[in-house]
């Protein structure tokens, strides 16, 4: 399996800076339009596919612990950004860094272009997110025109190449200057940039070649997810431009918090209340774990706060669904706070005992009839 850090030649702590910095130089490098060599349009593809992870906080994350498996589980595509094909290196570079890239000229606006991603925030109950869930959704989304199949113009025409910049999308403008004479690429004010006009717009889409649709998808969140988790729906974005790919969707999860569970990574922790003769004694008793009730055996002389360890009983882990964390059962002392005659009268000669004035068998038969006695 690739290792991202290696495809960019960084360091496994490397800053954004530096992960930008090392994809800037090495997709120049291996792009397509300029190198011809054998395994350069492979290499650019494994490029795009590191940087676009390691410069996600959250695929990050995942990645360092689990790799690309730990991607695919939580819904992320591991095929990088580049599947759709190659534009020109400037299309590439504007792509990710919002603007042109070391001179290699303008983009052309009749290029395809990708869609937007959008984003759907959706809360989920804690048990959804422990075992996974198929959530039906609804979006608003923008697709491609039916009627015009995206050009924008009436059915029965088509777009006319903008007879001022020629479809380019820009102008030239010539200024004389103290200086001399200066040159200015400017956005074409005939199209506005498009590099094509309509005469005769469609209806539906009023010349814009796409429209908003509402839109039911089924969303398979799988085990161990928490608050913040992203689930990416490829290609159920906007449309694209051009004939250009759909952006993605990406479900950002929010979870309710259990009045019981305390969740803490992939483990969870639960508070037991018993008693003073249960602590000194032990006992069996019922406890509620993410998989039902379970008994557990509390052991004689259990102390306040103690940890009792359900192994495998916690949060199935992202990425590895058959492994899973741990449940901490913690002991909390409960003290009764009003006692009866005969609960007062055991305690009081318990404490007898424990000063030494009686023998120790004494104190284990007025144990259990404290302990007797509080249960009924």
């Amino acid at each position: 399996m690739a290792d991202y850090y290696e495809i960019l030649e960084i360091d496994r702590n490397a800053s954004k800076d530096d992960i930008k910095s090392a994809f800037r130089k090495m997709a120049r490098k291996y792009h397509p339009d300029i190198n011809k060599e054998p395994g350069a349009e492979e290499k650019f593809k494994e490029i795009g596919k590191a940087y676009e992870t390691l410069m996600d906080d959250e695929k990050r994350a995942l990645y360092d612990r689990y790799g690309e498996d730990g991607l695919k589980n939580a819904g992320y595509s591991t095929n990088g950004p580049f599947d759709f094909g190659f534009g020109n290196l400037n299309d590439i570079f504007e792509s990710f860094f919002g603007g042109a890239f070391g001179g290699f000229g303008q983009a052309n606006p009749n290029a395809p272009q990708r869609g937007s991603d959008l984003r759907l925030d959706l809360k989920i109950d804690f048990k959804e997110a422990v075992f996974g869930v198929e959530k039906e959704i609804t979006i608003d989304h923008l697709e491609t025109c039916e009627k015009c199949h995206g050009t924008g113009a009436k059915e029965g025409s088509q777009p006319q190449t903008c007879p001022q910049c020629g479809g380019s999308g820009r102008v030239q403008q010539v200024h004389q200057t103290i200086l001399g004479t200066m040159s200015q690429v400017t956005t074409c004010p005939h199209c506005g940039g498009k590099g094509t006009i309509i005469k005769d717009f469609c209806p539906d889409c009023k010349g814009h070649g796409k429209v908003q649709r509402e839109k039911k998808l089924k969303v398979k969140i799988p085990k161990g997810v928490d608050a913040g988790s992203r689930i990416r729906v490829a290609s159920e974005g906007d449309a694209g431009s051009n004939g250009g790919p759909n952006g993605d969707l990406y479900v950002v999860l929010y979870v309710k918090r259990d009045k019981y569970f305390n969740r803490d990574g992939f483990n969870v922790a639960t508070e037991l209340n018993i008693s003073l003769p249960q602590a000194v004694l032990g006992d069996e008793v019922e406890i509620e774990t993410l998989d039902g009730t379970q008994k557990i055996q509390i052991p004689a002389g259990c102390e306040h706060d103690r940890y009792i360890t359900l192994k495998g009983c916690g949060v199935p882990i992202l990425g590895s669904p058959n492994m899973r964390g741990d449940h901490y059962v913690v002991i909390k002392l409960k003290t009764p706070k009003k006692l009866s005659d005969e609960e007062r009268k055991l305690y009081e000669r318990l404490f007898e005992i424990s000063q030494g004035k009686n023998p120790k068998q004494e104190a284990q038969s007025i144990l259990s009839k404290v302990k007797s006695a509080l249960k009924n």
